[in-house]
C-alpha cells in the first residue's frame, strides 16, 4: 500500500481522464498490432512488441529509482502477466480476422464478467440486476454475431469473434487483478515487470516460432511498444487512484477510436448491428456497474 497516493487528494475526474487517455493509446496500438499480425503472425508481432515494451519500461522504471518488487507485488505481476499473455494472443489473433469496431465491442462484456468474477473470488453478492444485465449483454453479443453472419465475413471471422470473446473473459480477470496490483506496486514497476513476464512466457516458444521481422516493420513494432508502455503507465496510475467500476467505463471510449481507425487505416465499415450490439452491451454493463461501491470495498479489503 506504500505506493498509493491518498485518493481524497485527487479529483475522480482526473483519474478518469488519465484512464481514458490510456485507453486511447491502447486503441491506437491495436491498429498498429493488427497491421503487424497480418504481416508477421500473432506470435512474432506480440513477441517483438512486448520485448521492446519491456526495454522501454525498464528504462522508465530505473530512471524512477526502481526498487525490487515485494513478494506480494511479484505474485500479482506473475498472475496478471500470465493472464495477459493468453488474453493478448487470443485478442490480436481475433483482431486480424474481424473489423476493429466489432472486435472492440465484443470485449465490452469484460466489466460485467469482472463483477461475476468478483463474486467468485472476492465473495461479493451478485444481485438480480447483475444477472439481468449479464443476460442483456449476451443478447448484445448475439446481435453483433448475427450481423457478422449477414455480412458473410466467413468462418475465419467467426473464429476470430470467438477468440475475442474468450479473451474478454481473461480480460475480466485482468481487471480484478489490476486493481489489486495497483495497490501493491507503482505504475512504472507494473509497466516494466508485466511486459517482462509476458516476454519471458512468449520466449518459451521462441525456438519453434520466433523469426526476425523485416526491417520495414521495425518502426511499427517500436511505435506499438511505446504506445503499450505509455498506456500501461497511465492505466496503472489511474487504477491506483480511482475505483475499478468507475474507471472501467473508460473502456467504452475505445469503440470510437476503433471505428475511426478501422475505417481510415483498413477501410472497414461499421455495421448497424455492431453499433446496436455495442449499445446493448454498454448499457447492460453500466447498469451492472451501479454496484461499483460494493466492488471497490470488496477488492480493497482483499488487497
Amino acid at each position: 500500500m506504500a505506493h498509493r497516493v491518498p485518493s481524497h487528494h485527487l479529483s475522480p475526474a482526473l483519474a478518469f481522464g488519465v484512464a481514458a487517455a490510456g485507453i486511447g493509446l491502447f486503441s491506437i496500438m491495436d491498429a498498429f498490432m493488427k497491421s503487424l499480425v497480418l504481416g508477421l503472425g500473432v506470435y512474432n508481432a506480440l513477441l517483438w512488441r512486448t520485448m521492446l515494451s519491456a526495454g522501454i519500461g525498464g528504462a522508465v522504471w530505473a530512471k524512477g529509482g526502481g526498487r525490487r518488487p515485494s513478494a506480494q507485488a511479484m505474485r500479482l505481476h506473475v498472475a496478471r502477466g500470465t493472464i495477459t499473455t493468453g488474453m493478448a494472443l487470443l485478442f490480436f489473433w481475433g483482431l486480424a480476422r474481424v473489423p476493429m469496431a466489432q472486435a472492440i465491442s465484443l470485449t465490452y462484456i469484460a466489466p460485467l464478467l469482472a463483477l461475476l468474477l468478483g463474486a467468485v473470488f472476492l465473495g461479493e453478492r451478485v444481485g438480480s440486476r447483475v444477472v439481468a444485465a449479464s443476460i442483456a449483454a449476451l443478447g448484445g453479443v448475439g446481435v453483433i454475431l448475427l450481423g457478422q453472419a449477414r455480412m458473410a465475413l466467413g468462418p475465419e471471422a467467426f473464429a476470430g469473434a470467438v477468440a475475442i470473446l474468450v479473451s474478454a473473459v481473461l480480460y475480466a480477470a485482468n481487471l480484478v487483478v489490476a486493481r489489486l496490483q495497483a495497490q501493491a506496486a507503482g505504475a512504472r514497476e507494473i509497466a516494466f515487470v508485466q511486459s517482462t513476464i509476458v516476454t519471458v512466457l512468449l520466449l518459451l516458444a521462441a525456438p519453434w516460432l520466433a523469426t526476425v521481422p523485416p526491417a520495414a516493420d521495425w518502426w511499427k513494432i517500436a511505435v506499438a511498444a511505446m504506445l503499450a508502455t505509455g498506456s500501461l503507465l497511465l492505466l496503472g496510475w489511474a487504477y491506483a487512484h480511482g475505483e475499478t467500476g468507475y474507471l472501467a467505463t473508460t473502456e467504452y471510449t475505445s469503440f470510437v477510436y476503433a471505428a475511426i481507425l478501422g475505417w481510415v487505416v483498413f477501410g472497414e465499415h461499421v455495421a448497424l448491428t455492431t453499433i446496436a450490439g455495442a449499445a446493448i452491451i454498454v448499457t447492460a454493463c453500466l447498469i451492472g456497474a451501479r454496484r461499483r461501491d460494493e466492488v471497490r470495498a470488496a477488492v480493497e479489503a482483499a488487497a
